[in-house]
């Protein structure tokens, strides 16, 4: 029996009249990766802010862990994890420090969060670097611990927004080895990304997202096998097909 973890219905959200989210409707599975993908401004980020209750909805609900995200924010965060396109922790810091203080901010004890801190660098392949600043850190290491910082509290659902952009193919594996292990191990993966063959690598269901709603949804082989042979068809030219060629400036 599949049991669903995240439930979003009719969802919108304007700024100035202009509807960045627009009656967005879809579910997730319980330790399923679900990818959204789309052009640049077409309401990945802002569905993830209204999912994460940074951002207030204008119209429909959501339930996360069968808790409403308009009613219950404080239970809902409780859930889950974020890992945002910036780069989010103190480069003056050590990389242990950052790790620390976001477990505390997350609601653990001093002990608790140097643990988890330790597992989580050391899944993230920077334990022996632990104690440097992370402002001496090349590029893919600071991605390894905004997605390390993501993962303190132990979130049941984890929010990734572009987390292996502009960085070196090791750490880029790294972060997808380290996606799939979360995903064996029960957690439930929102994912967002221009790149195509990541999410065709690593992602369950994906739903492609322009101009603020959501056109297409289904498995990544579903939405190949739909226009053209599997084994010739990429799921960049399913987005293309759906969200077109033109620039995205």
């Amino acid at each position: 029996m599949i049991e669903t973890f995240v439930t979003v219905s009719h969802m919108q959200k304007s700024f100035n009249g202009h509807k960045a989210v627009d009656d967005v409707s879809f579910s997730i599975a319980k330790g399923e990766i679900f990818g959204l993908l789309g052009p640049n401004g077409a309401g990945k980020t802002t569905t993830i802010r209204i999912l994460s209750t940074v951002l207030e909805a204008d119209h429909g609900e959501a339930v996360v862990g069968g808790h409403t995200i308009g009613k219950e924010s404080a239970a809902v965060r409780e859930l889950i994890g974020v890992c945002p396109q910036e780069l989010a922790f103190y480069p003056d810091l050590s990389a242990m420090d950052n790790l620390v203080f976001f477990g505390r901010m997350a609601g653990l004890n001093s002990s608790e969060a140097k643990e988890q801190a330790t597992n989580n660098l050391r899944m993230m392949g920077l334990l022996e670097r632990a104690k440097g600043k992370v402002d001496k850190y090349s590029g893919g290491m600071k991605r390894r611990v905004n997605l390390a910082i993501a993962l303190m509290g132990r979130p049941k659902l984890l929010f990734l927004d572009e987390p292996t952009v502009g960085i070196d193919p090791q750490s880029r594996n790294n972060i997808y080895e380290t996606i799939v292990d979360l995903k064996k191990n029960g957690m439930t993966v929102l994912y967002t990304t221009h790149y195509m063959e990541e999410a065709d690598r690593i992602c369950d269901r994906v739903a492609i997202m322009d101009g603020g709603r959501i056109i297409v949804m289904d498995t990544p082989y579903n939405l190949k096998s739909q226009i053209g042979p599997v084994d010739k068809t990429s799921l960049e030219d399913v987005f293309l097909k759906y969200t077109g060629r033109s620039l995205r400036d």
